[in-house]
């Protein structure tokens, strides 16, 4: 990923956000025999740690696939993103862009026993349930959590210690507020470009920089 000074992303706390708020993960392995592998998983932090710490799974063989534990694992957390159309700006010329808030996690995976990768796959489901109106958990009957150990057995649990981050959060801080408040206006509308979700995280972000100026 391109490094632009003015996009870094280096808060530890933004970067644990940023995994709480879009679980769903992209695993890239370059495997010994020098093929690009790459799966989809939802992964949790591990709150008891002060670091950086993944936890998920993977679905047999997957495991295999990425020789998980053999080397260097690269996680992609995802967050909102969206089309920033030129008819936005200010200044013309201009072209389009791509506004984003991304993250490369990277670590080695220590596999998981088979408690642990239950304990895991517990705490994954939790995570989501919580915000059901009646959560479903893993364990809420003798009869569910003895499928879920059964189920259990198809799956690779790991523990991933990021090492090393390269985070990028390009909002727009290189333009004017003007242009800023205007983006951000034309993201919470009905266009063909709109995204909430992108203008939320640039409201948040610019908020917290200017203070009361983009309210």
């Amino acid at each position: 990923m391109r490094h632009t000074p003015s996009f870094v992303l280096d808060d530890p706390a933004e970067i644990r956000r940023l995994v709480r708020d879009n679980p769903w993960a992209t695993m890239i392995s370059h495997t010994s025999d020098g093929e690009l592998v790459a799966s989809h998983y939802p992964v949790v932090l591990d709150e008891d740690s002060d670091e950086i710490v993944l936890l998920s799974h993977v679905g047999r063989p997957d495991e295999q696939l990425h020789e998980l534990g053999r080397h260097e694992l690269l996680v992609v957390i995802q967050g909102p993103h969206g089309y920033i159309s030129p008819g936005w700006y200010d200044a013309s010329p201009a072209v389009p862009t791509w506004n984003f808030i991304t993250a490369h996690l990277y670590g080695v995976p220590e596999l998981l026993s088979d408690t642990e990768n239950l304990q895991v796959l517990d705490r994954l489901v939790d995570h989501f349930e919580d915000r059901m109106p009646v959560p479903r958990r893993l364990n809420a009957t003798s009869e569910n959590a003895a499928y879920a150990a059964r189920i259990s057995a198809g799956t690779v649990g790991f523990r991933l210690r990021v090492t090393r981050v390269v985070a990028k959060s390009k909002l727009s801080q290189n333009k004017p507020l003007e242009t800023i408040t205007r983006i951000m206006t034309e993201l919470e509308g009905s266009g063909p470009y709109a995204s909430p979700a992108l203008a939320a995280e640039m409201r948040r972000v610019h908020g917290a920089a200017e203070g009361s100026d983009l309210s």
